[in-house]
């Protein structure tokens, strides 16, 4: 402690020694610019240090000017800091820097390095309260190792407190870091805070916040609950609603819901509504990854017995594989609606060929038949599932189609018992006056007469009523191939 006195009173020696008495009224920043070491200043320092080696300046003085002019600098410092400080008698001692609610006199002596490098061995309280100073931590002030008072409280430091130098300073028993910004450090447990009690830290941010915490333990207990609630609710939604925002291969493709039917056909709207008849809607769609599709709404109300029936044969449809049959892509057999689900092929159907030629107007089974647009190749697109037809039924179709074809014209189905009346209209031409059934648009000479009254011949069979009389589909395939070679000889 006696070093420490003879240092501050070397200090104030110099000041009187060598400062005008005018400093006290100048200002800091002035006396930096004007004021010089005197010549034998440097002479002076060495015989200080020689009488008592412990003053702080000793350990940094070298031979070099710069040194020098440091140390000369700081008394000036330290002449001013005391006043600013309002300590009671400078000449004699050095205690305390204060400086309380004046930020820029309070950041102008934090940025005087030199000073705190030599910082006076007699200050033993430092405090900076309420001058809303920025930054990181004031790690100059460490230079003073010997106070026993730290006040930083009221200010916006930010950053981490740096424990490990705060520790080194043995003498530290009173320390103020309380409003502040500081960073959440996870040393409440280490032997530097244990010397403290939680009043040097209120609201610092160095201590976890007791609300905060609070507010995380809430959101832990309930608010992440819920969260995991929704978000569950949300997957749940998706895995029964629109699987198809999932990859194909956590799905199941070919199965679809409403929902994604609803999203591909924009509500089902009238913009996508391609045709209807029947009990059934046909739409176009888009699914979510750009495939284009028709989609097939049955209308008609069934039981869940039916509805079964309605997946198994849109299953065995799905298995179809053949140059003639448009893909299946999947079906919707939810109580909300059946749906079959195909792809989309963009050409002419055969209705649509048909009628190119004027005044005429076809059944809509022949709609069904789409010609590709690359090479005119017929695609079945309409499957009718759940119609319960069976054999019989498709064969009487078939040769209605064939009749349609050939003749260009169809029976009227908004009139009772159309489909008799067109049958016996052709079988009363049959076979002899068959010019009165043929479209005349057909180009039809007396090599292919023969041929066009055996596809007459056939369908007649095909629509005879008794199925017993209708021909076998093995049959039905002899005689098209037959005619169809026919057709390539006399071409």
């Amino acid at each position: 402690m006696a070093s420490s006195v003879f240092f501050f009173i070397f200090f104030l020696t110099l000041s009187s020694s060598y400062l005008p008495l005018s400093v006290f009224s100048a200002t800091v920043v002035e006396d930096l610019a004007n004021l010089s070491p005197p010549p034998d200043f440097n002479t002076t320092i060495s015989n200080n240090c020689l009488r008592d080696p412990l003053l702080r300046y000793c350990n940094n003085t070298s031979s070099s000017p710069l040194d020098i002019v440091e140390i000369f600098r700081s008394t000036i410092v330290a002449s001013h800091l005391c006043n600013e400080s309002k300590n009671p008698n400078c000449v004699e001692s050095f205690p305390r820097i204060r400086i309380h609610g004046r930020p820029k006199t309070a950041a102008l002596y934090l940025s005087f390095d030199f000073f705190w490098k030599y910082c006076p061995l007699t200050v033993v309280d430092i405090e900076l309260v309420n001058n809303s100073l920025t930054n990181g931590f004031p790690t100059n002030v460490l230079s003073c190792a010997q106070i026993r008072t730290l006040d930083l409280s009221y200010n916006q430091f930010s950053g981490f407190v740096p424990v490990q130098d705060l520790s080194g300073l043995t003498n530290l028993t009173h320390l103020n870091l309380s409003y502040n910004r500081f960073s959440e450090n996870k040393i409440s447990d280490s032997e530097f805070f244990k010397r403290f009690n939680a009043s040097s830290f209120i609201q610092s941010g160095v201590l976890p916040n007791v609300k905060r915490y609070k507010m995380k333990v809430l959101v832990l207990l309930i608010v992440f609950p819920i969260m995991v609630i929704l978000l569950c609710f949300c997957f749940g939604w998706l895995c029964i609603k629109r699987p198809d925002y999932f990859p194909r291969t956590c799905r199941r493709s070919y199965k679809f819901t409403f929902a994604m039917l609803e999203a591909a056909t924009d509500e089902f709207s009238d913009e996508n509504l391609v045709s209807t008849s029947n009990g059934v809607d046909i739409f176009r769609g888009t699914l979510r990854d750009g495939t284009e599709t028709k989609i097939e709404v049955y209308k008609e109300k069934v039981s869940s017995e039916k509805r079964r029936e309605f997946a198994e044969e849109c299953e065995m449809v799905f298995k179809l594989r053949h140059k003639n049959l448009v893909r299946v892509l999947g079906w919707c057999n939810s109580r909300n609606m059946r749906a079959l689900v195909t792809e989309w092929i963009q050409g002419e159907n055969v209705e649509t060929w048909l009628n190119q030629w004027p005044e005429i107007t076809f059944d809509l089974t022949t709609s069904s038949v789409l010609l590709s647009d690359d090479n005119q190749e017929p695609l079945i697109s309409h499957f009718k599932i759940g119609d319960g037809n069976n054999l019989s039924t498709n064969i009487f179709n078939f040769g209605l189609f064939l009749l349609e074809m050939i003749t260009n014209l169809r029976p009227d189905m908004e009139q009772e018992d159309s489909e008799r009346r067109y049958l016996e209209y052709i079988r009363v031409h049959y076979p002899d006056n068959l010019e009165r059934v043929i479209d005349e648009k057909m180009k039809i000479d007396e090599r292919t007469f023969d041929q066009v009254k055996q596809a007459i011949t056939l369908g007649l069979m095909c629509t005879d009523k008794p199925p017993l009389k209708q021909p076998s589909l093995t049959q039905i395939y002899d005689l098209v191939s037959s005619l169809y070679e026919s057709s390539l000889r006399h071409h």
